[in-house]
């Protein structure tokens, strides 16, 4: 299975690493690291250099607590970062927004698939991604950045995820976005307890069927640090441990600060299913 990237593949037959790229001064990880252009295209080029399948760029930090940005702060922050990358990488660039106005210009600007934390839920974001003509990610998320850590609450985490994503899959085609073209993320860390977010790695096989495939965004985040008591910067070890069962339960799509040690892991558990 392959995604028309604007031009550019992706390939889904194999395990794709999407290395993170935060133009931001706030995300939880990397914030303020590369709001400079040119240290953006260098950590980009490093990622690619490393393995990375395709770039995500993003100009809105959505980790909890986090306040919203102003629309032109956004597109000042994305755009030249966008036009750049997709001029000079030979990967896809993903542009993670959820505004009508991002998806528009950055689609303009040469990216190649759009990431959305809210599934195209803001008012025109579900039109500007269906013009746009390019692959989406569609996320689970309950309540907004701001407040969606406060005492969540499922019946059934894994079936009210999935219905949902299927829901919004329906909504997608309704408007002419093929499945074919739709990648599918079950949010963790995004209105979600610990044992929410290991109930949906520990199921993660049942999301397989929606769509084009899984993508999957655990690195360095908050459930690493609470299994392993760790800060940001010593959670290398239980990424990489998330990654693999990730993508041993179906995920096609690796999100992740740490290319090279994800690509790497991911590389011995393609060699061991392919084995015999």
């Amino acid at each position: 299975m392959r995604l028309d990237c604007a031009g550019k593949a992706l390939d889904l037959s194999r395990p794709a690493v999407m290395g993170v790229l935060n133009v931001t001064p706030d995300s939880f990880s990397d914030g303020g690291r590369y709001l400079q252009w040119d240290a953006a295209l260098r950590r980009a080029e490093t990622m690619v250099e490393e393995g990375a399948a395709l770039i995500d760029v993003g100009g809105e930090s959505t980790r909890p607590g986090a306040p919203p940005v102003l629309v032109q702060e956004e597109l000042d922050r994305v755009l030249p970062v966008v036009e750049r990358l997709a001029r000079e990488l030979p990967v896809p660039i993903s542009v993670d927004t959820s505004k009508p106005e991002i998806i528009r210009e950055a689609t303009r600007a040469g990216a190649g698939l759009l990431n959305d934390v809210r599934a195209l839920r803001l008012p025109g974001a579900l039109e500007a991604a269906a013009a746009s003509g390019l692959p989406v990610c569609l996320m689970h998320l309950r309540g907004e950045p701001a407040t969606m850590q406060q005492e969540p609450v499922y019946a059934d985490v894994v079936a009210e995820v999935h219905a949902f994503l299927a829901e919004r899959i329906r909504v997608c085609e309704s408007v002419g976005i093929s499945r074919e073209r739709i990648l599918v993320d079950p949010g963790f860390g995004f209105g979600k307890t610990l044992d929410h977010n290991l109930l949906l790695l520990r199921h993660l096989n049942r999301f397989t069927d929606l769509a084009a495939g899984v993508l999957v965004g655990i690195s360095r985040k908050s459930m690493i640090g609470a299994l392993l008591n760790a800060p940001i910067g010593e959670r290398l070890s239980g990424s990489l441990a998330a990654a693999v069962i990730a993508f041993w339960q179906g995920a096609s799509v690796i999100r992740t600060h740490d290319v090279r040690e994800t690509v790497q892991a991911l590389r011995v558990c393609t060699a061991a299913r392919a084995a015999g």
